[in-house]
């Protein structure tokens, strides 16, 4: 049995429609999500709080994501993708007013619980399915790079849409004005929604429960999983820490702020070409390289000398291979098992994202506290983009064999 999407009565979308409108969610929720470094010093400033007490409410809204990601999948693939969206719209709105009344650590974890709640309903994992399952087989791993790149024109917009509206109003009203913003994907939510229907197929149908069981006993999906860790590890300790990272070397804070629309500009690029590169080489090879390219942009900033110049240069060289992983792995997934289950498959493979952002952006903050230095962190992420290198190369390509119905007899 396989899904794909269908329209409510009376309500024809074409597949396309459904990817744009899946992309810009994407664009919102991820947008605004990647804001959140922004925060970092003024808020810890302001308060009287460590790095480290921001950085774990952080690491918990990514933690709570992923694991949330698995359970908005299976609703998405069952019920569709439009009651998932109003979810993460509202609860990101939720989390941004918690953190705007914060007062201590506390008050910051709880608007991580619902800021990872939110994305996790409104992000990339919960919309892959309903874009897989529109698009045409032959062109779903170029639909799913268009989410990709929907997320990346959110960092686009989302980082200087906040840092203006930091400086002329405070980090405060502007967490106001972000959680308002995310009322704009509640319509957006009509498209990506109804339920997805079951097509006749020569396959035996599978439960949920017998999906999981067949990916966690599938050696290339656990692999999958292992590299995406670091995935997750080393966007989201980037993404957070920069900014402080190029205050602490004295440079003016809007060199961040350049410097991850740079990785937003770069990222629209490098997905687009990872969509395009499963025409010319195996999507396994396509991520080695990207995490072996990560790993040489982070020994960059070890060795260079930190200026506003290499700090922008390394950003926009990282934004080539930022989420350009996002269509390979997802692609891989539904190579693998199909689109019947994908968003849920695809959000198991997420939660090991997720566990690697919050070590990333945890340990970010703790080993800054402890050394008042993020040398042993780009060190970490060198290593961790090596072994990631190494783990997807023996992976195997290949659709799994399933049991067929009696009644239909195999092919010869």
């Amino acid at each position: 049995m396989s899904v794909s999407l269908s329209p409510q009565p009376g309500r024809a979308i074409s597949w396309m429609a459904i990817v744009i409108a899946a992309a810009t969610v994407a664009a919102i929720g991820m947008g605004i999500r990647q804001t959140m470094g922004l925060f970092l010093k003024p808020m810890t400033m302001e308060l009287g709080l460590g790095r480290e007490d921001f950085a774990i409410a952080i690491a918990i809204a990514n933690i709570v994501w992923g694991v949330a990601a698995p359970f908005t999948g299976g609703i998405a693939d069952k019920f569709g993708a439009g009651r998932v969206v109003i979810f993460g719209a509202l609860c990101t709105a939720i989390g941004l007013l918690l953190m705007w009344g914060a007062q201590d650590r506390a008050h910051l974890i709880a608007s991580g619980v619902f800021l990872g709640l939110g994305v996790a309903g409104a992000g990339i994992n919960a919309l892959v399915g309903a874009v897989s399952r529109a698009a045409p087989p032959e062109q779903r791993t170029q639909a799913i790079a268009m989410l990709g790149m929907g997320s990346g024109i959110g960092i686009l917009i989302a980082l200087p849409y906040a840092h203006l509206l930091m400086d002329y109003v405070g980090w405060k009203t502007t967490l106001l004005v972000l959680s308002a913003t995310c009322m704009l994907m509640l319509p957006l939510a009509l498209p990506v929604s109804g339920r997805p229907i079951a097509a006749v197929t020569k396959e035996k149908p599978q439960s949920i429960w017998a999906a999981l069981k067949e990916a966690c006993q599938h050696p290339s999906f656990l692999l999958l999983n292992a590299g995406f860790f670091v995935c997750g590890f080393h966007v989201v300790f980037y993404g957070v820490h920069l900014p402080a990272f190029v205050a602490d070397k004295g440079l003016d804070p809007k060199v961040a702020v350049i410097s991850l629309v740079l990785v937003g500009i770069g990222n629209l690029i490098g997905t687009y070409l990872a969509g395009q590169s499963s025409k010319v080489m195996a999507k396994r090879h396509a991520l080695s390289l990207i995490y072996i390219i990560r790993a040489l942009i982070f020994v960059g900033f070890l060795v260079l000398p930190i200026t506003p110049l290499t700090v922008m240069a390394l950003s926009g060289a990282l934004g080539l291979v930022w989420l350009s992983t996002v269509p390979l792995t997802s692609g891989l997934v539904a190579t693998f098992f199909g689109p019947t289950w994908m968003t849920m498959l695809y959000g198991v493979v997420f939660l090991s994202h997720q566990v690697g952002s919050f070590l990333g952006v945890w340990l970010g903050g703790l080993v800054y506290d402890m050394t008042k230095s993020y040398d042993t962190m780009w060190w970490i992420s060198i290593g961790l983009g090596l072994f990631a290198a190494l783990i997807h190369w023996p992976i195997n390509e290949a659709a799994v064999e399933r049991e067929r119905p009696a009644s239909v007899p195999a092919p010869t």
